[in-house]
């Protein structure tokens, strides 16, 4: 990009309801991308954010991680003087830096639709966005499997927690399996998983624990469906 005379500074956006795994997948980049300085850098912390940039430009290549960005940089008409200060800020550091930096934003939120114009609609912030969606059948039934490993999970129970928790994120099907695991222990001592166990654990997750425990726990898209 360099010999080319293009700007090696790149800004990514995650976005996707919570639960989703966008958190996991800035932990897999920053696992996979091992000559590259990970800094990550919360809503508590954006009053840091001067140094934690000065650190990025000491050790680049680099990726600047911001979790949860809408709480510093939504729409500007919602903003009070110190939430706008901040937002400048983080614009400030952005658009300060050299095109050959090699710096990579990588912002998440999971309200991209409160995203202050100025970060969410300006090339050469943020060049990408990119939904971590929830996931399809195929990925739950992926999912029962990787959190269910330890579980004496048939393929016909695989299936029916697969396709009754449409709708849910990752997170959900993580502590559903665990659900089953306890609900599992209770009756046989972990010897099998049965069908009422996935009615047990859902009837608590999205209906007897509440609205609010069911957004949680990433059900929304599941109870609207109800």
């Amino acid at each position: 990009m360099r010999r080319l005379g293009q700007s090696t500074r790149k800004g990514i956006l995650l976005y996707g309801a919570p639960g989703t795994g966008k958190t996991h997948t800035i932990r897999y980049l920053a696992t996979h991308l091992p000559e590259q300085t990970t800094l990550i850098i919360t809503a508590e912390q954006i009053g840091l954010l001067s140094a934690y940039m000065s650190l990025a430009r000491l050790l680049q290549p680099s990726m600047v991680v911001i979790e949860d960005v809408d709480l510093i940089a939504r729409d500007r008409r919602n903003m009070g003087p110190c939430e706008e200060s901040m937002l400048n800020r983080l614009l400030n550091e952005m658009d300060g830096l050299k095109q050959d930096a090699d710096i990579l934003f990588v912002l998440t939120t999971n309200r991209p639709q409160d995203l202050e114009a100025a970060l969410a609609g300006r090339p050469g912030r943020i060049d990408q966005a990119i939904e971590v969606p929830l996931p399809d059948e195929n990925g739950r039934k992926k999912l029962v499997r990787l959190y269910g490993k330890g579980l004496p999970l048939d393929d016909a129970i695989v299936i029916e927690a697969a396709r009754r928790s449409e709708g849910t994120s990752c997170a959900f099907i993580k502590e559903l399996m665990r659900r089953l695991a306890q609900a599992s222990l209770a009756r046989d001592g972990g010897k099998s998983i049965v069908s009422a166990d996935i009615d047990e654990a859902l009837d608590d997750m999205l209906f007897s624990g509440g609205r609010l425990n069911a957004r949680l726990l990433g059900a929304a898209q599941a109870m609207a469906a109800e």
